[in-house]
């Protein structure tokens, strides 16, 4: 990683000063393929307060000297809301053993340079020392290969998660809406959960 960014790991209520850094990068980040997703600021904040609120949770932030360029979050999924902990009920498994991985979003010029892996160091880790986690889990948002607006040499971050150990889950997914920028209003979409056991 470049010598000039640095990796600080916060937890939920001392990351509330950076709700608009957050939601800044979540708003650009979530517009691009896949997600193509349309935000505000209304929502944003909506969303992260579930983050501040949880003592259980974790911002790891990626900084170039006072600028935040990127953005990781992790939260036990039993703070979580129903949309992400229902399909783990109906498979049998324990929200409480479940630590849940939800964004990490960094401005386009910082990729490449392991920021990446780091935030998922830094989540495990957080993981692995949170007593009664058996599992971690993120989710992504299904697409189908011939998707008219996925760009020319776009390129999955499968094997990243596969080198970490995350594998997808058959049958664990779940539905969530939001406004795609081609949209005039939200529609549902398909995210597939990947787990790895701890």
């Amino acid at each position: 990683m470049s010598a000039g960014l640095q990796i600080q790991t916060l937890d939920g209520s001392q990351a509330q000063r950076y709700l608009a850094d957050i939601a800044r990068l979540r708003i650009s980040v979530f517009r691009d393929y896949p997600y193509l997703y349309d935000g505000n600021m209304e929502y944003e904040r909506e969303y992260l307060e579930t983050y501040f609120k949880s003592q259980g949770a974790r911002v790891v932030l990626c900084r170039e000297g006072d600028r935040i360029v990127g953005a990781s979050t992790v939260i036990p999924l039993q703070d979580e809301s129903d949309a992400f902990k229902l399909p783990f009920i109906q498979h049998g498994w324990d929200p409480h053993e479940v630590m849940y991985f939800g964004e990490s979003v960094l401005q386009s010029e910082y990729r490449g340079l392991g920021v990446g892996k780091k935030f998922f160091e830094a989540r495990l880790k957080h993981a692995s020392e949170t007593q009664g986690i058996k599992r971690a889990s993120f989710c992504a948002v299904v697409r189908p290969e011939n998707h008219g607006l996925c760009p020319q040499g776009y390129r999955p971050l499968n094997g990243l998660w596969e080198s970490f150990g995350f594998r997808p889950r058959p049958g664990l997914t779940c539905s969530l809406s939001w406004k795609q920028i081609d949209e005039a209003h939200e529609s549902a979409k398909t995210l597939q959960f990947w787990v790895k056991d701890l």
